[in-house]
């Protein structure tokens, strides 16, 4: 007869994100994995493969609720300008126990070179973002918030890459002011 499981799969895994997140995928061990996630080697094996199919996983989880966050922000505001304020405001917002900067920027810079899977993970999770940034300018341009001759293709690139630098600045400075002068003169384009 098989053991039921003694964990509940996502909380174990916010805490693989959390270990993951803070030292990267080289730097944390399956023991620290284990001993993080509060689960047996056996368990971690039998539940998600190995290092690396519970690497997937946990990016998967992590984007999950990424996107949940982002839509809730963006839910709340009351026009595309402020809702792409609020995509920049929500990296330098993070709780005082969340570790800085991003996930799947880190991810991106540790192993998308290394790895195939990584890489096309985090591909998926890039164009998602720059998707929702055309999105917000489309639906700006159309009610007459940005004006109709931007390239709001050019535009969501541009806005993309500014996000994800300020998500690796981030992990470089405390100063609120220098990373909220950042976001000013960086949404500055759009006025």
């Amino acid at each position: 007869m098989a053991r039921s499981k003694e964990f509940e799969i996502n909380t174990v895994l916010d805490k693989a994100v959390d270990l993951f997140w803070r030292q990267g995928y080289e730097k944390t061990s399956v023991q620290e994995l284990v001993d993080g996630m509060g689960i047996h080697r056996r368990s971690l094996y039998d539940t998600f493969g190995d290092k690396h199919q519970l690497f997937m996983d946990v990016l998967n989880r992590y984007h999950s609720t990424l996107n949940s966050n982002i839509t809730n922000r963006i839910h709340h505001s009351s026009s595309a300008k402020e809702a792409i304020r609020q995509l920049f405001k929500m990296v330098v917002s993070c709780a005082e126990n969340q570790p800085k900067g991003c996930l799947t920027v880190n991810a991106a810079v540790e192993l998308s070179l290394l790895d195939p899977e990584v890489a096309v993970k985090i591909h998926e999770q890039f164009f998602a973002s720059e998707q929702l940034l055309y999105d917000l300018l489309v639906s700006g341009q159309q009610t007459g918030e940005f004006p109709e001759h931007y390239d709001a293709a050019s535009l969501s690139l541009y806005l993309h890459n500014a996000w994800v630098g300020l998500r690796v600045m981030i992990k470089t400075t405390e100063d609120k002011e220098k990373l909220e002068s950042i976001i000013n003169t960086t949404l500055a384009v759009l006025d």
